[in-house]
């Protein structure tokens, strides 16, 4: 079957969710759930396949693990599709209203996107996640994951399918979108039939999506985030948002990747850094400055650049707050930047200059995530700046109409 053919019967399907009362999408994410608990010795046996494929063809083990299914991680994505049928509907919300003097009535309203293109990499949860947060925000969804995934993402497809004709629900709401990866640019080039696409995945991926798609794509970026320790930080606060930051789980994107030190809290600041972060197993990559203080690697302008996903990190002695910022400026990806200061003239500066889609004060960037904003779900974090910043919830999967109610009256 073509992706146009694939994407028409996404849009049948999309009319149907569109009218959707809450209780029918959350039964449905209740099918969902049951059925794919149903499919666990199924979906562990597809997902099998995949692992001894990535391990064939020399994949790191941190890829691998984020491929890998258990039973208890099959058990997390049903619970998460539950948990999605607690959370509140957001299509019909009102934005804002208003009555006219000549008493026409506007209201601007969410309402669903209609067909949601998801092009993800590696992680198969994310196939259950996406389907979940799109049916839940009442849009259907085509899923290109990656190839490596390809056995373990049909067997979850089959099941999330399965579930929604359970419960009396188009199965073509969910679809996966096999092939080569020619089929990709098909996707891509589906306007009028899809009406957005969100890229998962590392910056070629998203590079890809973003500079080749005639469908409007939200950007979800990558994480080359910044933590800044300022001349006036507590020390023992910034080392432990620090360890938390870059060590609790290195290969998401709003862990930090680059450490930045005021000169003048330096001398004290970095030696204990350097100890914490060795103990924890992390690779310091610092210039001539931070080198003073410990054995580390040369850090190179690559370094400044690179979001390493792992238990690496760039490090550098700054001479001022300003150039922090100019650091931060040139290297950002936009995603999360944090300050660790006492002074709130410096926490003030950095908010209001510092341009990413979140900015932390005196806590770890690891919060900037849909669960821990109080969201319950995220689709991913956009790094742009039109529709949706930051972690995309339940109501960033919507847009909105104006409905214009009358009694009569005209334009004069």
């Amino acid at each position: 079957m073509t992706v146009a053919k694939q994407a028409e019967g996404a849009r049948v399907a999309a009319r149907v969710l569109a009218s959707a009362t809450r209780a029918v999408k959350d039964a449905g994410l209740q099918a969902m759930a049951d059925a794919l608990v149903k499919a666990e010795t199924a979906v562990l046996e597809a997902n099998a396949i995949d692992v001894a494929r990535a391990e064939e063809s020399g994949t790191s083990a941190a890829l691998i693990d984020r491929l890998r299914l258990t039973s208890d991680r099959i058990a997390g994505m049903a619970d998460g599709l539950r948990a999605l049928a607690d959370l509140p509907d957001p299509v019909g919300d009102v934005v804002r209203g208003w009555t006219n003097p000549n008493g026409v009535q506007v209201r601007q309203v969410r309402v669903p996107f209609g067909v949601v293109g998801i092009i993800y990499e590696a992680r198969p949860n994310v196939t259950a996640d996406a389907a979940g947060i799109c049916l839940k925000s009442g849009n259907a969804v085509l899923l290109r994951g990656s190839s490596s995934a390809a056995d373990s993402n049909a067997a979850i497809v089959i099941a999330l399918r399965d579930g929604l004709e359970a419960a009396d629900l188009p199965a073509d709401a969910v679809q996966l979108i096999p092939g080569p990866r020619e089929v990709t640019g098909e996707l891509m080039a589906a306007r009028g039939l899809v009406d957005v696409l969100i890229p998962r995945g590392g910056a070629g991926l998203i590079e890809t999506v973003v500079t080749q798609s005639q469908v409007p794509v939200i950007e979800t970026g990558v994480g080359n985030c910044h933590l800044y320790v300022d001349a006036a930080a507590d020390h023992d606060q910034a080392l432990q948002i620090l360890i938390n930051a870059k060590v609790q789980r290195p290969s998401v994107c709003n862990s930090i990747e680059t450490l930045l030190v005021h000169a003048d809290t330096a001398e004290s600041f970095v030696p204990k850094a350097l100890r914490a972060l060795a103990e924890a197993g992390v690779t310091v990559h610092g210039d001539d400055r931070i080198a003073r203080f410990g054995d580390v690697r040369p850090v190179t302008e690559a370094d400044f650049a690179e979001e390493f996903l792992s238990l690496d990190l760039a490090a550098a002695v700054v001479d001022s707050l300003d150039d922090a910022l100019a650091h931060i400026r040139r290297y950002s990806s936009g995603h999360s930047e944090t300050i660790v200061t006492d002074s709130q003239s410096a926490a003030n500066r950095f908010v209001a200059e510092v341009d990413a889609a979140a900015v932390l004060v005196n806590a770890s960037s690891r919060f900037v995530d849909g669960g821990e904003f109080g969201f319950g779900a995220e689709i991913g974090i956009s790094t742009q700046k039109l529709h949706a910043r930051g972690p995309m919830g339940l109501p960033e999967m919507t847009s909105t109409k104006y409905v214009v109610t009358g009694e009569g009256q005209i334009r004069g």
